[in-house]
């Protein structure tokens, strides 16, 4: 598990002004415990303390995946759910892009966009190359 001193960078944002100023359609964000410093995703309250003085701040857009499955129901074709743990700590649900039979658990990915249009959730694809040392 990644803890808040994995040594990844993101900015603090205001989310009012976030918002006005289009930047959540630039990237991943998610929220931050002011309290005890937990990452969490579209929560309204810290899951470990339940403090609710979350900040916003964004994602570097990094993760590994965790579990991946492939689904054949409501939709013309197969497709990827996969939980992806991020650098920051926290853990969210999306899609990774590129053939199914690639997409392993353990598999590296980045941000490829922070809402698909039709299933609103990110889409990711796998990274080629390996992150910085120190992370894994």
């Amino acid at each position: 598990m990644f803890h808040q001193g994995s040594g990844t960078t993101t900015d603090v944002l205001d989310p009012e002004a976030a918002a006005a100023t289009g930047q959540t359609e630039q990237g991943l964000l998610y929220q931050r415990c002011r309290w005890c410093g937990t990452a969490t995703f579209h929560r309204l309250l810290c899951p470990v303390c339940a403090g609710s003085d979350l900040r916003t701040e964004r994602s570097a857009g990094l993760g590994v995946i965790r579990h991946t499955t492939v689904i054949h129901r409501n939709t013309p074709g197969a497709r990827n759910v996969s939980l992806v743990e991020m650098v920051e700590g926290f853990t969210l649900r999306g899609r990774v892009s590129g053939p199914l039979i690639a997409i392993r658990t353990g598999d590296r990915v980045e941000l490829a966009t922070a809402s698909d249009p039709v299933r609103r959730e990110p889409v990711f694809r796998l990274c080629e190359e390996p992150f910085s040392a120190g992370w894994h």
